[in-house]
């Protein structure tokens, strides 16, 4: 009752001001109001004049307010019309003028020639055209059928290749002359040469089993030799016939039209550069009677027919691919021969240690015989495929026989194109199993197949190929041979205790052209293998787990992963191609999915995705695979970041500081630094190839150190010195130098270009006044990269203390030893004192047996086909022994 009280009351007061006649007064108020307001405002010129009391600033109308408001309106729409003419006329401009295409930047392809070894002008060049192309998915592009080639070549309506891309494209691919040389082999004089010293060879011995002198007569030498050549010569025809090819132009396009069709089945796709096509194809322009040497890093079964796939589908003639006699197996192998493949033996000798010259000879006259006759060769640099995801140390061998084949004259030249082959997950499974010490399963019939079809029913993602720059093989010799960093390219060389003998029963000369040119055949072998190391495209799996084992061991979250992976991504531009392109977090994702539950793990904390790596044994082992891939790329900076922080510790321990709670900031020298490097350098090189054979490993350290400081994670403060200090030092310099026979002036002039620091500049600076500084907010980063190489210091240190098993005059068979030291290392990871089961490795042990083996700490005997680990004085005693492990001991981060 009371809330309808109130309502009455309300439209009493609303009736009450709103009746006829108060509104009326209202309105006639505001009129006025609205008048006064107004009234003052000055009429512009375009109503006129006006009349006397508006000119003398009289008060403008109501009506004539209204008329000023109508033409506003009207000048706004004037306005609006003008500005929708302009926009129409500037469409018509546009459509009219031909369009402004905006350049995308040019992007450096790796894999380019060395510019010392093969001079600019001499070279294939990249146009700027070639530098903005992208890599494309060959098993999606057709070059010979397809939309794409019907709109280029417009082969007519009714082209089947439209509907048939692939049958067509193998079936419109170009054919080569293919020459079966096997017959031309036997006949030729290196191997009846062979022949003959074998028969020889089997007298001697023969001689040897009956006890018999060499003036016995008694013995029928004659038939005994005709018997032993016509048994040779048969064992020649059944090596011949093993190892021969057979390419076929019907097989290949077969192949090919197969791999169309299976590839995609377990692979997202097969990536290569067309521009790189394109640089092989110019140089086969250039030189069409010079043979191409394909040397691609081996990584897995597919490689052998990956890149002859390529080449076919590119109208490149396909190489004779060398492959080991252990795909010689039925159907497959028998493909394989069809496809290009001829077999060799993994181990060319007996293993008594004497040299099968008849396999020898064959082997090298039909190389020859098929450079000769227009062959491309490609073979695998490392002999094998690597173990531990990165590139291993060359075999020489084949590429001997080319070299051997240029310098007499069979052919004119060779161009040399190195191969990058990188898998973003690895169609051979893993290598976990040969790591861990035990053998290696033969391959066989059955278990080719059954791994067929586990591959058909699986997922790898992407392949990446990449070609790498062609260069002549005469200009590499002829710079080599001119260079004088060639003999000394790689640390070892300086660690060699004993020179090799010289005498020969032909004399030196013959002796020192045979060592020069090994190291000539080894020096390019390793150059190719420095070349294709930087070439590889690093794939997802590389980067997630190299961030995952080296900087988020115990994992993390997806956000620090990806400001983690885009940090990676800016050091890795320009410098190492990515196989891989979008956001980070899409990548992090992604190579998870691939990698999968067993390497990498991943779960919901605090409501976000937390990604962590499966650390455990043989697990880890695997994952080390993929990120072993980016370990030539940080193998420098590592070694530096490691031997800084080594000093470092060294340093905080004399001066009895505290780094906890230290005042003073701790610096180390940089010559003691540089020193440091190299000594860790020669420890590890068996393990990786740290310059070109035309550079200076001390220059490459200190270029690395350089780079360091200019990304601040080391620091070197230039020196600054007086005037008078600066003439007193460049006077101390010229004392030194006072034997020297030259006037003051050129002695200045020498000075002046010898002695100034790369550091600072500064004329004279010695690096004991040149500190290395360690800035506190890049200490993460220090530990990241210190983490890179900890993996093969704990190895070499387990195998260094496992040299005590050979005091007293021990010896144990090498596969015995490489157990133990196996054991010794996997018993510090159980029991904590390595944090790394990627360790584990038995490929690291070996290489670490032939540095101790180089510096005469052991000696490696071989005693009938059995080799055997022993001592080698005066290092047999304990306390040479604790000296040894210490030396290694000191690289192992803390």
């Amino acid at each position: 009752m009371l809330g309808i009280l109130e309502v009455l009351l309300f439209l009493c007061i609303i009736g009450y001001f709103f009746n006829k006649e108060r509104a009326i007064d209202m309105v006639d108020i505001i009129s006025n109001r609205v008048q006064e307001a107004y009234g003052s405002f000055r009429l512009p010129s375009m109503f006129g004049p006006g009349t006397e009391t508006q000119q003398n600033g009289g008060f403008s109308t109501y009506s004539m307010l209204k008329r000023f408001g109508e033409a506003g309106r009207r000048q706004r729409e004037l306005n609006a019309d003008i500005d929708r003419q302009v926009r129409q006329q500037s469409l018509f401009h546009i459509k009219e003028i031909p369009i402004t295409h905006v350049q995308p930047e040019l992007k450096p392809i790796p894999g380019m020639a060395c510019p010392h070894c093969s001079p600019t002008e001499s070279r294939p060049q990249l146009t700027a055209d070639d530098r903005r192309r992208h890599a494309i998915d060959i098993l999606r592009v057709t070059t010979h059928a397809g939309e794409q080639y019907a709109r280029v070549n417009n082969p007519g309506a009714f082209d089947w290749g439209v509907w048939c891309p692939h049958l067509a494209q193998a079936t419109r691919v170009r054919r080569f002359s293919y020459p079966q040389l096997a017959d031309t082999v036997l006949p030729d004089e290196r191997v009846q040469e062979a022949l003959d010293m074998a028969a020889k060879e089997s007298i001697n011995d023969k001689r040897a089993e009956l006890g018999l002198p060499e003036n016995d007569e008694s013995f029928d030498e004659d038939s005994f030799y005709s018997k032993m050549l016509q048994i040779h010569e048969l064992r020649a025809k059944k090596i011949l016939i093993g190892m021969r090819s057979k390419i076929s132009n019907l097989v290949l396009r077969i192949t090919s039209w197969v791999l169309y069709k299976i590839l995609p089945c377990f692979m997202s796709g097969v990536v290569a550069h067309p521009a790189q096509v394109d640089m092989i194809k110019r140089a086969i322009e250039k030189h069409p009677d010079v043979p191409l040497i394909f040397l691609p890093l081996h990584r897995s079964h597919l490689d052998y027919i990956m890149v002859s796939f390529i080449l076919l589908n590119n109208d490149i003639k396909c190489p004779l691919v060398a492959g080991g006699d252990n795909l010689r197996i039925p159907v497959f192998g028998s493909i394989l021969r069809y496809d290009g493949a001829f077999f060799i033996k993994r181990k060319i000798d007996p293993l008594t240690g004497k040299k099968d010259h008849v396999y020898r000879a064959i082997l090298h006259t039909y190389l020859q015989k098929c450079l000769t006759a227009g062959h491309n060769v490609e073979f695998f640099i490392e002999g094998g495929r690597t173990r531990t995801g990165k590139p291993c140390m060359p075999k020489s061998g084949i590429l001997s026989v080319i070299v051997d084949a240029f310098n007499d004259k069979s052919i004119s030249d060779a161009l040399l194109v190195p191969v990058s082959i990188n898998y973003e997950k690895l169609v051979d499974g893993n290598f976990v199993r040969e790591q861990l010490g035990q053998k290696k399963i033969p391959e066989s019939f059955a278990s080719a197949a059954s791994a067929i079809m586990k591959v058909l029913n699986a997922r790898y993602g992407l392949m990446r190929i990449d070609f790498n720059e062609p260069f002549s093989l005469s200009e590499l010799v002829k710079s080599l041979r001119k260079s004088d960093t060639a003999h000394n390219y790689t640390p070892e060389m300086r660690r060699l205790q004993h020179k090799p003998s010289s005498s020969s029963l032909f004399g030196t000369d013959v002796v020192q052209e045979e060592q020069d040119q090994r190291q000539l055949i080894d020096n390019i072998a390793r150059h190719v293998v420095y070349d294709s190391a930087r070439a590889t495209s690093v794939m997802t799996t590389n980067a997630l787990a190299f961030l995952l084992l080296n900087r988020f061991r115990d994992g993390a979250p997806v956000s620090m992963l990806i400001e983690a992976l885009d940090e990676l991504r800016a050091v890795l531009n320009g410098v190492r191609d990515l196989g891989f392109t979008g956001s980070s977090e899409d990548v992090i994702r992604y190579a998870t999915d691939l990698l999968g539950p067993g390497l990498v793990t991943k779960e919901i904390r605090n409501g976000q995705l937390f990604i962590k790596p499966v650390v455990m044994i043989p697990n880890v082992i695997e994952l080390s695979y993929y990120s072993n891939c980016l370990l030539p790329h940080f193998a420098l900076e590592s070694i530096v970041v490691t031997c800084a922080s080594l000093l470092k510790r060294e340093t905080e321990r004399k001066a009895n500081i505290d780094r906890h709670d230290h005042v003073e900031e701790v610096t180390i020298g940089r010559r003691a630094l540089l020193e440091m490097c190299m000594e860790f350098a020669e420890l590890l090189m068996y393990e990786f190839i740290l310059c070109k054979p035309c550079q200076k490993l001390e220059t490459v350290i200190e270029n690395t150190l350089q780079d360091l400081c200019l990304r601040e994670i080391l620091l070197q403060p230039e020196v600054e010195f007086t005037e008078e200090q600066t003439m007193a030092r460049k006077l101390a310099h010229n004392l030194e130098c006072d034997g020297l026979d030259v006037d003051d002036e050129e002695l200045d002039d020498y000075f002046d270009e010898q002695h100034i620091s790369i550091s600072g500049g500064k004329l004279g600076t010695d690096d004991d006044d040149t500190r290395i500084h360690f800035p506190a907010e890049k200490h993460c980063d220090r530990l990241v990269l210190q983490s890179v190489l900890a993996p093969f210091s704990n190895t070499y240190s387990a195998v260094a203390s496992s040299l005590h098993l050979l005091l007293d005059g021990n010896s144990i068979v090498e596969s015995e030893f490489i157990r133990l030291c196996i054991k010794e290392i996997s018993t510090r990871v159980e029991l904590g004192d390595c944090k790394y089961g990627e360790s584990i490795s038995t490929d690291t042990v070996r290489n670490c047996l032939k540095v101790f083996e180089k510096r005469s700490y052991i000696e490696i005997t071989n005693n009938s086909g059995v080799r055997l680990v022993s001592l080698q004085a005066p290092f047999d005693t304990m306390a040479e022994l604790q000296n040894i492990v210490q030396q290694v001991h000191i690289f192992v981060p803390v």
